[in-house]
C-alpha cells in the first residue's frame, strides 16, 4: 500500500456516515478548534524563527525568536481564549506537558475553560530528536500523558506530535499507551481507522492548509488569508455536505493568530461558522466518540 497504516480509498466511495445530531437536527459540518500551546525552551535552538540572525550565524539564547513565542503565551493566548469564550466554544489544546511548569497560569486557565488536553510532547521538539528508539519514545509519551493526567484529572485520549513528526513506531506506541486518536495523519476530511500492532487507532482530521503556522509562518501570507481560506473551504464543503459530514479543523498558535492584526480574522472565522445551522463545534474526544459509534473498528 502507498499508506502503510490506512488502506487507500477515495473519499467519495466511503460508506455513509450519519452526522452528529444536536438540538434535534443533523449537524454535518463538524468544526474542531485546536490551539497548539507549546513550551519553547530558552536555552535551546528555537523550533521556528520569525527573524534570522545577522550573517546567518545561529546563537543561543535566541532572544528574538523565543520572545516571539513567549509573547503568544502572554498576550496571544488570552485573546484566543476570550474570542472562544465569548462565543461559547470550547477548544482542544494540543499541549506540551512542559507548559504546566513553564506557564502554569495558562495551563490552569485552559483547564478551567473546559478545554480538552491533547498530548503534544513534553517540549516543542520532534519525537525523532527527543527519543532514540521505541522504548525511549514510549517512555517520553507515557511521561507526557501522565503529567497531563495528573494536572487535569483525566489522561489524554488524543495525540498530535510536535511538528506532526513521527517515527516508524509512533502509531504502535500511541495505541499501546491507550490513546484513541492521533492528529498527525492529515489524509481525509473524516476520521479513519489506522492499523497498529496494538489495535486500531483513529486518524483524526487535522489541517495543513487552514493552519496559522503554515499560512503565516511558512507561506508568509497577509493577515486576511486564513479567513479567506475558511470562506472558500466552506463553499466547497457545501456541495459535499449533502452526502457526507465533514470535519473542519482550525490549527491555531497563540504567537501567530493571537497577534492584534490577526485576532480579528479569527473572530470573523468563528462568526462565519457559528452563524450556520449545520455546524457543531466539537472537541477531539467528542469527534472520536461519534466516529467510533458511527463506524466501529473491524
Amino acid at each position: 500500500m502507498a499508506n502503510p497504516r490506512v488502506p487507500y480509498r477515495m473519499s467519495s466511495e466511503r460508506p455513509p456516515l450519519p452526522p452528529p445530531v444536536v438540538g434535534g437536527r443533523p449537524r454535518p459540518l463538524i468544526v474542531h478548534v485546536v490551539v497548539n500551546v507549546e513550551h519553547w525552551r530558552f536555552e535551546e535552538p528555537m523550533p521556528r524563527k520569525i527573524i534570522t540572525p545577522p550573517h546567518g550565524k545561529e546563537t543561543e539564547p535566541d532572544v528574538p525568536n523565543f520572545s516571539w513565542a513567549d509573547y503568544g503565551m502572554r498576550a496571544g493566548l488570552p485573546r484566543i481564549m476570550r474570542a472562544l469564550a465569548e462565543r461559547g466554544i470550547t477548544a482542544s489544546t494540543s499541549f506540551n506537558a512542559g507548559v504546566i511548569d513553564a506557564y502554569p497560569r495558562a495551563a490552569q486557565a485552559m483547564r478551567e475553560a473546559g478545554w480538552e488536553f491533547i498530548g503534544h510532547g513534553m517540549h516543542q521538539k520532534s519525537l525523532n530528536a527527543a527519543a532514540a528508539g521505541p522504548e525511549a519514545e514510549r517512555a517520553l509519551i507515557e511521561a507526557c500523558l501522565a503529567k497531563i493526567g495528573d494536572f487535569t484529572g483525566a489522561r489524554p485520549r488524543g495525540w498530535l506530535s510536535p511538528g506532526l513528526r513521527e517515527t516508524y513506531d509512533t502509531p504502535d506506541v500511541l495505541k499501546a499507551c491507550g490513546l484513541d486518536y492521533v492528529c498527525d495523519w492529515v489524509i481525509d476530511d473524516l476520521p479513519d481507522w489506522m492499523t497498529t500492532k496494538a489495535g486500531p487507532l483513529i486518524a483524526m482530521p487535522y489541517n495543513l492548509e487552514i493552519n496559522d503556522s503554515i499560512v503565516y509562518a511558512v507561506e508568509k501570507h497577509a493577515s486576511p488569508e486564513m479567513h479567506r481560506r475558511v470562506v472558500d473551504t466552506v463553499a466547497a464543503f457545501d456541495r459535499e455536505l449533502r452526502s457526507a459530514p465533514r470535519v473542519l479543523a482550525l490549527g491555531l498558535h497563540p504567537h501567530l493568530i493571537g497577534v492584534p492584526h490577526r485576532i480579528v480574522y479569527l473572530e470573523k472565522m468563528l462568526d462565519l461558522l457559528a452563524r450556520r445551522d449545520d455546524v457543531v463545534f466539537m472537541q477531539g474526544a467528542q469527534i472520536a466518540d461519534w466516529f467510533m459509534s458511527a463506524c466501529p473498528a473491524n
